[in-house]
């Protein structure tokens, strides 16, 4: 099985076509695979749910189109880390104060040192974070 950890970044990309990627498009190609699967922390739907509710707001996207996209990506196989954050909060924060990440951005990081696999993330700092603490970028197919 393909496992990784997926952030909101690359998520987020997907429903923008101004914030495509090939890196997002290929860990959305590889999403559609039967052998891989995407894991999040818990705090990824509510992270969504406000760039969305954001982005309606600025007039950027419908509500009906935020239904449709939330709707897709049911589809695809995210599963979210049962784990509370609470039980890995002192990693999470060490990651966070180390780092310089938000404590959103370092649970994800967390995840994929506790899981020991790699992160599909757009954002620059959270790669040199990853690269730090020794977690590949997810990147399939891509050099």
């Amino acid at each position: 099985m393909n496992r990784f950890v997926v952030d909101c970044s690359v998520v987020v990309s997907w429903c923008f076509s101004d914030e495509d990627s090939p890196c997002a498009t290929a860990v959305l190609a590889a999403l559609t695979s039967p052998e891989a699967e995407a894991l999040a922390p818990p705090i990824m739907p509510l992270e969504l749910a406000n760039v969305l509710l954001v982005a309606e707001r600025r007039g950027r996207l419908s509500p009906a189109k935020s239904a449709r996209f939330l709707r897709l990506l049911s589809a695809l196989p995210i599963a979210f880390d049962s784990t509370s954050p609470e039980q890995n909060l002192d990693a999470i924060a060490e990651i966070g104060r180390h780092h310089s990440l938000s404590s959103y951005d370092a649970s994800y990081l967390e995840l994929a040192v506790r899981e020991g696999v790699p992160i599909a993330t757009l954002d620059d700092r959270m790669r040199a974070a990853a690269a730090e603490l020794g977690v590949p970028v997810y990147a399939p197919g891509l050099r």
